[in-house]
Order: C-alpha cells, then sequence, then structure tokens
C-alpha cells in the first residue's frame, strides 16, 4: 500500500535562490527534476528539454553556491537531472535571468529595446543560432565562462570556450559562430551579476537546519512517500547510514537522475551527500592526496591533473563541463560501472578506497572494491569516504588513453591507466589497467608479469601484448567488437612503450591524432 505515514517532525520546505529572490517548496516528489519544475511550475519556459539524460546541454543552467571561502562560486549543470531538494540552499540562474542582468538602457524614450546581455548580443552579432533550441544552453555555459573570467580578470582561448561547451549539442549553426560570440562577449559593455545580494541571500540560508524533506506519494499505486535527507557533517551522514541502510546515496545524480528519467525507477528513500562539506574536500596529508568521495569530477580530475599533467587529456574528455560540476568520483567508483573512467585511472595510481561504517573506518584497494558486474565490497550501512592516492604515484610516468567514437562527451569503448617506472632500461614496476574489457575494471596481471624485470624495449611489449589476450576476453556491444576492443587495448600498450622508451621517446603529441587541438599544450583554467 501506498506509505501514508506522517512527515518527520524536522522536515521543512525546500528553499533556494531564484529570480532575486528566495523560492519556498513543498509539495513535488523528492526525484522531480528541476527542469519540470522550472517548465511546469515556475513557467520559466526559456530553459529547454532535449535528451532529458545530460548529454545535450538544451537544458543547462548555473548554479552558485557558497564555497569554503565564503564567496559565491558558479557552475554550469544539467537541469534535466537534477532533482529539487538538490537545490536547497543555492541559488539557480537560467537564461531568463540573463537580460535582467544586462548593462542598463544607453538611451531612453518610449519604445526603447531592452539591452541585451553581452552572452545573448554576441550570439545575435555572430549568427549563432538557427532554430533556437539549443540557444539556451549555450547562452547559460557562456555565462558560466564570462562570469569566471570576468571575476578572475582573464579571458580565454578560442579551444577552452570549445572544451567549456563541450556540453553543448548543436546540430544546425554549427560551433564556428557561436564560439565566435564566446570570444565577442568579452569587447561588449560589461554586465556582472550583483554577488554581494546573493551571497547574502545564501548566507541567510545556510542558516537554516540542515533539510529532511518528505512529499506524499501518489494517491493510488504502490510508490512509498518520497523522503530526502540532507546532513551537513560525515558523523551526521555516518549515524543515518546506519540508521537506514537500504536507503540509497545520491551524489551529483548523474546517473540515479537516469535512473528516474529513463528507467522510471522508484528509487526510494534519498540521502543526498552533496550538502557534507567535509567529503568535497581535495587535500594534502602527508604523503597521501585525500580526495573527498563528494568533491565534484572537476575538482578531482584537476587535482590528478595538476600533479600528472599527462592526464589533462582524460580530464577534459570525462564527460561535460556540467556533468563534471555535479557528478562526484566517488559516485563514478561507488556506482562500478565497468566503463567508468576513473577507475583505471586510480588503479595504476595504486588509490586506495577509505570506507566508513559509523565510526569504524577501513582501507581497501580499489582493485579487491570490485566483486562483479556492478557489485562491490561495502557492508550494510557502510558508504564511500575517500579516494586516497600515494604522492608516490605520481613520480612515475602516467598515462591515461580514451578511446570513443567521438572526442568529446561520448562513452568510452576502452579506458586505459597505465603506470612504468623503470631502473636503467628495465622494468621496475608498472600498473596497466583498463575499464571497458570485463564486467569490472581490472588490471591486466599476466600482461604486467610479462614486463616485470625485463628490458623495456619491442619484444617485451610484444610479449605483453600476446599476454592481454589471457587477460581480457571483451564483449562485443554496440560501441566496440571484442577484436577491436583487444586490438586497440595491445596498441595502447604499445603507444605507451613509444611515449617512455628510454631511446628516443616520442612526444605524445607524435603519437594522438589529436595532437593539433590546441589544448593538447596549454593549461586549461
Amino acid at each position: 500500500m501506498t506509505d501514508t505515514a506522517p512527515p518527520p517532525a524536522n522536515a521543512r520546505p525546500i528553499r533556494f535562490y531564484h529570480r532575486g529572490a528566495i523560492v519556498s517548496i513543498q509539495g513535488p516528489h523528492s526525484t522531480r527534476t528541476v527542469l519540470d519544475w522550472l517548465r511546469e511550475d515556475a513557467r520559466c519556459s526559456g530553459t529547454k528539454e532535449g535528451c532529458n539524460e545530460g548529454d545535450c546541454g538544451a537544458c543547462t543552467v548555473v548554479l552558485g553556491e557558497l564555497g569554503p571561502d565564503g564567496q559565491l562560486r558558479l557552475a554550469s549543470a544539467n537541469a534535466c537531472i537534477q532533482f529539487l531538494p538538490t537545490l536547497d540552499g543555492k541559488a539557480l540562474f537560467t537564461v531568463q535571468d540573463l537580460q535582467g542582468l544586462a548593462p542598463a538602457a544607453t538611451s531612453g524614450g518610449a519604445g526603447s529595446a531592452q539591452p541585451l546581455h553581452p552572452v545573448q548580443q554576441a550570439l545575435v552579432e555572430c549568427h549563432g543560432s538557427q532554430c533556437g533550441f539549443c540557444t539556451p544552453g549555450f547562452a547559460m555555459s557562456l555565462w558560466n565562462s564570462y562570469e569566471r573570467h570576468q571575476q578572475a580578470g582573464t579571458r580565454p582561448t578560442r579551444q577552452q570556450l570549445a572544451d567549456e561547451l563541450s556540453g553543448n549539442l548543436c546540430r544546425c549553426t554549427g560551433y564556428r559562430p557561436i564560439l565566435d560570440a564566446g570570444q565577442r562577449m568579452f569587447d561588449l559593455p560589461t554586465a556582472r551579476l550583483d554577488r554581494a545580494a546573493i551571497t547574502q541571500a545564501l548566507q541567510g540560508l545556510a542558516r537554516e537546519p540542515a533539510l529532511t524533506y518528505s512529499a506524499p506519494g501518489p494517491t493510488t499505486g504502490q510508490a512509498r512517500a518520497a523522503r530526502f535527507h540532507a546532513p551537513r557533517s560525515i558523523q551526521e551522514l555516518a549515524a543515518l547510514r546506519l540508521a537506514l541502510p537500504q536507503a540509497r546515496l545520491l551524489a551529483g545524480g548523474t546517473d540515479i537522475g537516469l535512473w528516474v528519467n529513463k528507467q522510471f525507477r522508484d528509487v526510494g528513500e534519498l540521502i543526498y551527500l552533496g550538502p557534507v562539506s567535509a567529503l568535497r574536500a581535495v587535500q594534502e596529508r602527508g604523503q597521501e592526496l585525500w580526495i573527498g568521495a563528494g568533491a565534484t569530477l572537476e575538482q578531482a580530475w584537476a587535482a590528478l591533473a595538476a600533479r600528472a599533467p599527462a592526464l589533462t587529456d582524460v580530464w577534459l574528455r570525462f564527460a561535460s563541463p556540467p556533468i563534471r560540476h555535479t557528478g562526484t568520483m566517488g559516485g563514478n567508483l561507488a556506482n562500478g560501472s565497468p566503463i567508468g573512467d576513473a577507475a583505471p585511472i586510480l588503479m595504476a595510481l595504486d588509490a586506495e578506497l577509505e570506507l566508513r561504517r559509523g565510526d569504524a573506518l577501513r582501507r581497501l584497494p580499489l582493485p579487491a572494491f570490485y566483486l562483479g558486474y556492478m557489485q562491490n565490497a561495502l557492508q550494510e550501512g557502510e558508504f564511500v569516504q575517500a579516494i586516497v592516492v600515494p604522492q608516490a604515484a605520481f613520480a612515475r610516468q602516467l598515462r591515461g588513453y580514451k578511446i570513443s567514437k567521438r572526442f568529446d562527451c561520448d562513452i568510452s569503448a576502452l579506458c586505459a591507466g597505465m603506470a612504468i617506472e623503470l631502473d636503467g632500461e628495465t622494468v621496475a614496476s608498472v600498473r596497466l589497467a583498463y575499464g571497458g574489457m570485463a564486467a569490472t575494471v581490472r588490471r591486466a596481471a599476466q600482461a604486467e608479469a610479462a614486463l616485470l624485470g625485463r628490458p623495456w624495449n619491442e619484444d617485451s611489449v610484444r610479449a605483453a601484448q600476446q599476454a592481454l589476450a589471457q587477460d581480457f576476453q571483451p564483449l562485443t556491444d554496440m560501441r566496440a567488437s571484442s577484436a577491436y576492443r583487444l586490438q586497440v587495448a595491445q596498441n595502447l600498450l604499445r603507444r605507451l612503450w613509444l611515449e617512455t622508451r628510454p631511446d628516443d621517446p616520442l612526444d605524445t603529441g607524435a603519437t594522438s591524432v589529436f595532437s593539433v587541438m590546441p589544448h593538447a599544450q596549454e593549461n586549461p583554467s
């Protein structure tokens, strides 16, 4: 029967900043998306629905929240896979906010047109729109870039703009005029967000108690009442997880959002990790890099690439900016997808997971975490608290290789994380981890054994390539055939050798067809 239990005594409405005021919402289901609320409830139909799975970018909005320093931070996000309660304590900006941020009109008089924001004006001047369906999403990604660079006093390169727009799909205009607009917007009269007023509003929201939200289930059917918990400390989270071991943990929602939108699943009671600030920390702790499980993918990849620049390519190609701004590396690992791109890289770095159950902590090497397809070693009431990477791992020669049909924003056919240490010309240590080759991300034990202690030369590489066929018997699916996956996995091993061989190693640009792309040399902001 439908759960008709009363809401918890500490339940309260969802409260966030939108269109210059605090909005208070009670009643929608906890998995109602921000996009549906905008279009159907708030009547803000400028934000569009395209794919409804976070791929096309038509629904892009910008979220604002206070950072650890108390300053307002903005980040683009896909409204179609963000659940409404995750907005609690944040600010929401849509394409319909832009004109209100436009510079004041320079000429009055009856019939004067309301001036456009520089982002909008640049899109008009550069002919950046045809059908216009994708344009609101592009405008918001451009506005996020505009505000960030104006705040920092910088200006993005054309390639950096292309990277920032990689999560926005245009089928008719093409990207040249949109990139032109991205450069043009910085030449127009400046229009800035009033950050002080929004910061003050968010500070007020932060003084409210942690969100516990409850909405009744439908009047018919078997669905439960929707309950949503948002603890703010690790201790509160640990206690709640023990008390509600069957509740589902929600981080960025980049996976769970699809379960609801595409599979129509009832995901039950939710515990949201977003407000747990300690889980979002990325810190050097002694001889280790500690990445909180709630750190966004963008934060986590930036930390890894700062210590191993060879990982920059995988960072930029891991989904899209709106996904990286909301999804978490802890969620990507806990999900356990065999084609998750973070796990191969982290296995090559000897990463461990810090697991917590109540007050008890334990560590587990990442390969030992995966027990089978979408199965892991978590105990009841336990959760991933952090990813821990030894600093010494960054001293190795590291490479991350992603193979997909599209360069940007695509699911991998396979992904490889590789690390090698040489003693002269001899392989002192080697780690070869592959995703997309088996039911779980795995290290290639036999290929590693074929290399360890042997000269790092072409003969050894051939032996290791042959051993890969014993390590993996990949499947054929819509992304790649089994034969293709095995051949490419072998080819990537040869590429590693070409880039790291003791004599005349090739520059990475010489082994990549994408070497002409400027971001291979530039440090993205």
